[in-house]
């Protein structure tokens, strides 16, 4: 899967982050970030705001960031429209998006996807760019208390565009190289180019992951009812595939059940869910997006966590022990591989970042945007 390209000697030493060594918090630790109080921030630009996960982030030695990203104005406007053409280079290259509201349309490396409700991606070192979301015209307050799902119901794609979003370490500490800025893009050329690059940090095997949520992968699947998780109703999982792809960085998961008498979950005909991948993870986060989940930390103690809680905690310090009806639950588990990977060093970030498109080695015109696969640097 990994195409090998010469290397300029401009980017000699920037293959690879040469800073200190990523660290998961090995400690029994428990740390909650509450949608009570939570801030939302443009970090970034107006038309979006950022909530962090930060007690979970700064618990966790700031190896791993979760945010929620929330639209909050359309995204043309007279100073600012879609985003330009960029890179994310994490550590790992990792960088995994989950959609939970609305319906967003994304460029990767002149390859199209429309993506709503339950749509994962988890994708890095491929140049890319946000074309279009919905925007309900909601006041901000009213579109963040928007309800979120991970299945795609006519209702939560009309809202406000919304999606969960999680990076190795902190999106400021390393490179995020703008390609081609705004004032320099036409639209009926440079959306059609895909791009390739030697800039990567990608562990062997990973690569571009899109799953559907009505993929046969993606249907829920019942876990088994031995009491482990309380619940009035059956308990379901859909395993989100993200570990090869990831490099065995991260798996992911979402726990969920149906409303009362109603069947929402898209299910499988066949098999149980599997929980043994659960039991792999050195640290995890659960982020409850609908409803309400309770857990049980290593010193005997409950959380009762409702829509938009995060709870990260170390191995076994950690369970799920209630799940309401309505609910819908996703974790994360931080595998070993994690601690393989380096931190960039800022002299590093502030080079690539002032490379731009001087990291682009070769571009592919394409006759349609729907067509082919992204091609990046470790796609063939």
């Amino acid at each position: 899967m990994t195409k090998h390209v010469a290397v300029g000697p401009q980017l000699a030493g920037l293959i690879h982050p040469g800073g200190e060594p990523i660290r998961l918090n090995r400690q029994k630790f428990v740390a909650i970030d509450r949608q009570q109080g939570a801030q939302y921030k443009a970090t970034y630009r107006p038309q979006a705001l950022y909530s962090r996960a930060d007690n979970g982030f700064h618990a966790n030695n700031e190896a791993f960031l979760l945010h929620e990203v929330a639209t909050n104005l359309p995204i043309h406007r007279p100073d600012t429209g879609p985003t330009d053409f960029h890179l994310h280079l994490p550590p790992g290259g990792f960088q995994f998006v989950l959609v939970t509201s609305g319906v967003f349309a994304f460029d990767y490396d002149g390859s199209m996807f429309y993506v709503g409700p339950g749509a994962v991606m988890l994708q890095s070192a491929i140049v890319h760019r946000q074309l279009f979301y919905t925007w309900s015209g909601m006041s901000t307050q009213d579109n963040l208390n928007t309800p979120q799902s991970v299945v795609p119901d006519p209702l939560t794609m009309g809202y406000s565009g919304k999606f969960l979003e999680a990076f190795v370490n902190d999106p400021t500490t390393f490179p995020n190289p703008s390609i081609v800025g705004n004032d320099q893009i036409r639209e009926a050329e440079t959306a059609r180019t895909a791009w390739t690059h030697p800039l990567h940090d990608r562990p062997a095997g990973a690569g571009f992951w899109l799953q559907d949520p009505l993929a046969l992968g993606a249907l829920y699947k019942p876990l088994p009812a031995d009491g482990a998780i309380k619940s009035d109703t059956t308990v379901y999982i859909r395993d989100l595939e993200i570990e090869i792809p990831s490099g065995h960085l991260v798996t992911g998961h979402i726990i969920a059940t149906d409303p009362r008498e109603q069947s929402l979950l898209p299910k499988s005909a066949s098999g149980k869910g599997d929980l043994s991948a659960l039991a792999k993870s050195e640290v995890a986060m659960y982020r409850v997006i609908r409803g309400h989940a309770q857990f049980k930390d290593h010193a005997g103690t409950t959380h009762a966590l409702v829509a938009g809680d995060v709870i990260t905690a170390g191995k076994d310090s950690l369970d799920l022990v209630g799940v309401g009806e309505d609910t819908q639950v996703l974790r994360l588990g931080l595998l070993n591989g994690l601690e393989n990977l380096r931190s960039w060093t800022p002299a590093q970030r502030d080079e690539v970042d002032g490379l731009a498109g001087q990291i682009i080695t070769q571009r592919e015109l394409r006759p349609l945007r729907t067509d082919a696969r992204p091609v990046g640097y470790l796609y063939s």
